[in-house]
């Protein structure tokens, strides 16, 4: 019984194609349904609703079904929305057609421009960024060198240093 189990896991389809057409379903099917309690009884079950289903007659509409269906839809049409939402909805399911070009044309510009701009933010993450080819102690000498007003105020104080402490 432990065996079987385990070679039902694909069985729901086998077990329909042996309900629909018993002839083209493989020996193997038929052994596993008669020796596995579980499908057997999965099996009587899907017969019974197909059988079920062959007796079952769909009821016949009424004799002014068709009258009726008519005038009402031709109410819902002619209605008036009540929201802007549901105007709008109604105006694009059944008002003309040349109302969508210039929706189409702004919805692809604002695709266009929300699309470009991610890509511009996306391609700019993977940019490294720019290193100096000098180290911080270089890069601050250099920054020294440049600024001369504050070499001579450095060399002031110095000399001040250096003449009071004489």
């Amino acid at each position: 019984m432990e065996r079987m189990k385990n070679n039902c896991t694909g069985m729901e389809n086998k077990l329909a194609d042996l309900l629909l057409d018993p002839a083209a379903a493989p020996a193997k099917v038929h052994e596993h349904v008669a020796g596995c309690e579980t499908c057997s009884r999965e099996l009587a079950e899907l017969r019974s609703t197909m059988d079920l289903l062959d007796n079952w007659e769909a009821p016949e509409p009424g004799d002014y079904f068709l009258t009726r269906l008519d005038a009402r839809m031709r109410e819902e049409r002619q209605a008036e929305p009540a929201g802007w939402f549901a105007r709008l909805r109604a105006r694009m399911a059944y008002g003309p057609g040349q109302h969508v070009r210039p929706l189409a044309a702004m919805a692809l510009t604002v695709m266009l421009l929300v699309g470009g701009g991610t890509y511009l933010g996306v391609t700019d993450w993977n940019q490294a960024p720019k290193a100096t080819g000098n180290a911080a102690v270089v890069n601050d000498l250099e920054n020294l060198d440049n600024n001369a007003q504050l070499l001579d105020q450095l060399e002031t104080i110095s000399s001040n240093n250096d003449n009071n402490g004489d």
